[in-house]
C-alpha cells in the first residue's frame, strides 16, 4: 500500500460497468386479432328473386384467422450482485479530512466494503495461456519505468529493478494479469511467491505499478492495490522504506490494514479498512498467520508485518522485516 508521506495512501481505482437487456413488441408489428373471435366467417347478401341474370351469383366465402399467440412469459430478472462484490461508484472520489497525525481521519468501513470481493480491471495484457505464468524483464522497459515512482535521486538504480508480470486469481475466481516493479535480484523468487499464491487459490484484487501521482494524491481510503516498489520513506519517518529498493511486497491492503497507535491518534490504512482490524473474522483476501501468504513469503525468507509488535503492518512482506 502507498505510504508516501503523512497524507494518506494512494487513491482507490474505480472501473465498473452495468449492462441492462429487455425484450417486447416492436411499435411496428401488427395487432393482433382480436382474442375473443377466433374464427370470422364473411357471406355475401343472397340475390333477391327476379329475373335470372346470366351471370352466375358469388360463391360463399368464409376466412379463418389464427388463434392469437400466447404472450411469452416475463423472462427472469437478473440476479441483484451481492454486497461487495461490485465497486462502488464513488470509489477513489472521497477524500477525508486530514488529523493531527498527519493521515486520514479513520472512518467507519462502509457496508459495501466490509467483505470486498471485487477485481478491478487489469492494468496490462494477458498473459499466454490458462494456467499460471510469469515474465521477468531486466532492465525494465523506459515505457514502464517512466509511469512508475522512480527517478534519478532514488535509492536503487534502473538497472537493479526489474518488471514482473504474472498470472493471479480474482475474487471472482478468473484469471488476470498485473505487474510489479521488484528488485531485480529478487523477481525470479517473487515469480515463485505468486505462483505458489496461483495454486492456493488466494485471490488479489489487482497488481499494479504505483505512479507517481499518487505519492502527492489526497487520502480516500478505499484504495487496495498489491504493489511493491515505491520510492518513498517508511511510514512516519524519513529513513527510504524497503518499499523503495523493490524487496517489499504489500498484499490486499484494505483487506490487511496498517495498524498503529500513536499519541495524536489511531492510524488505520486504508482509513476505510477499520472493519478489517478483526483478524478472526477471516474474509476472502485476508492474510493469515498460518494461510498461503505468510508460507510463500517465508519460503524465500521474507518476514511479514503482521508479527511487529509495536505495530501490525498485516499487507506489509520485506526481505529484511523493515
Amino acid at each position: 500500500m502507498l505510504r508516501p508521506r503523512p497524507a494518506g495512501p494512494f487513491a482507490g481505482l474505480l472501473a465498473a460497468a452495468a449492462l441492462t437487456a429487455g425484450c417486447g413488441t416492436s411499435p411496428d408489428a401488427a395487432p393482433r386479432p382480436d382474442p375473443r373471435h377466433e374464427t370470422r366467417v364473411e357471406r355475401t347478401p343472397t340475390p333477391s328473386a327476379g329475373p335470372r341474370s346470366s351471370t352466375p351469383p358469388e360463391q360463399e366465402t368464409e376466412q379463418e384467422t389464427e388463434p392469437a399467440p400466447e404472450p411469452d412469459p416475463d423472462p427472469e430478472p437478473d440476479p441483484e450482485p451481492e454486497p461487495g462484490t461490485v465497486p462502488p461508484p464513488w470509489l477513489g472520489t472521497r477524500v477525508l479530512p486530514e488529523t493531527a497525525t498527519g493521515y486520514g481521519a479513520v472512518r467507519p468501513t462502509p457496508r459495501v466494503l466490509r467483505e470486498r470481493r471485487f477485481t478491478l480491471p487489469d492494468a496490462v495484457p494477458a498473459l499466454p495461456g490458462d494456467g499460471y505464468a510469469s515474465r521477468v524483464v531486466n532492465p525494465p522497459p523506459a515505457d514502464v519505468l517512466a509511469r512508475s515512482t522512480w527517478e534519478p535521486a532514488c535509492p536503487v538504480a534502473a538497472e537493479d529493478l526489474a518488471w514482473l508480470r504474472v498470472a493471479f486469481r480474482g475474487f471472482e475466481g478468473d484469471r488476470h494479469t498485473g505487474e510489479l516493479l521488484v528488485a531485480a535480484d529478487a523477481a525470479d523468487d517473487l515469480a515463485g511467491v505468486f505462483g505458489d499464491l496461483w495454486r492456493a487459490g488466494f485471490p488479489l484484487e489487482q497488481l499494479t505499478i504505483t505512479p507517481r501521482s499518487a505519492l502527492d494524491a489526497p487520502p480516500t481510503g478505499d484504495g487496495n492495490g498489491t504493489g511493491a516498489f515505491v520510492c518513498r520513506p517508511v511510514t512516519g519517518g524519513t529513513s527510504y522504506s524497503e518499499h523503495a529498493y523493490g524487496r517489499a511486497v504489500d498484499v490486499n491492503p484494505f483487506q490487511n490494514p496498517y495498524l498503529r497507535d500513536l499519541p495524536a491518534g489511531r492510524v488505520v490504512l486504508p482509513e476505510l479498512a477499520s472493519a478489517y482490524l478483526d483478524r478472526d473474522d477471516v474474509r476472502p483476501g485476508m492474510v493469515t498467520p498460518d494461510g498461503p501468504v505468510v508460507r510463500a513469503f517465508a519460503r524465500i525468507g521474507w518476514a511479514w508485518g503482521g508479527d511487529y509488535r509495536s505495530l501490525k503492518d498485516y499487507q506489509h512482506f520485506s526481505a529484511t522485516g523493515g
